[in-house]
């Protein structure tokens, strides 16, 4: 399997992007809601905006044939409104085919979009999903994250979890001589 960022001039891959994420959408959040929640066009938007000059990348992960067999969208946020407003690492989408489900391809996307982070000196990463999204949940869970915070979904009315999990190891104590 082949991880790549994809560009703005990849117009297949990014069309592609854009309807598994209502692809993601539908699955966690039900044909109705997930699927009237945004349009098409928004979710391409979104997806160019994370490749127009910001801190952000979207990876792909490819088969030996260069089939497309999952995503993930991450990029640096801070937020200006808290006490500290220190850089973190957002993840804010990922999709697996059905097929290739259970194979590692969203274990190398996380494991990936981390190593990105820590390369950008970022010292926490962070996902938000639903809570009825049990297989993400799971996922992140088994590589260290745990439920930092809980909210409603505006658009849905369903309840949103933010998982979370320091990129840095903490130094170790020495005792004073």
């Amino acid at each position: 399997m082949l991880l790549r960022p994809i560009s703005l001039l990849d117009t297949a891959a990014i069309d592609l992007v854009a309807e598994r994420m209502r692809a993601t959408l539908i699955e966690v959040e039900g044909e109705d809601a997930g699927g009237a929640m945004y349009t098409m066009d928004w979710l391409l938007d979104r997806v160019r905006w994370h490749l127009d000059g910001r801190d952000a990348e979207v990876i792909v992960a490819e088969d030996a044939t260069g089939r497309i067999l999952g995503h993930t969208i991450y990029r640096i946020e801070s937020d200006a409104g808290s006490l500290s407003p220190a850089p973190f690492g957002l993840i804010s989408t990922t999709y697996v085919v059905p097929e290739a489900r259970r194979l590692g391809v969203a274990q190398r996307l996380l494991t990936h979009a981390e190593a990105w982070f820590r390369e950008r000196r970022v010292q926490l990463a962070c996902t938000w999903t639903s809570e009825t999204n049990s297989p993400l949940i799971g996922l992140y869970a088994r590589n260290g994250y745990v439920e930092a915070e809980r909210g409603p979904n505006q658009l849905t009315q369903t309840m949103m979890v933010r998982l979370a999990k320091p990129l840095t190891e903490p130094l170790p104590v020495r005792p004073l001589r």
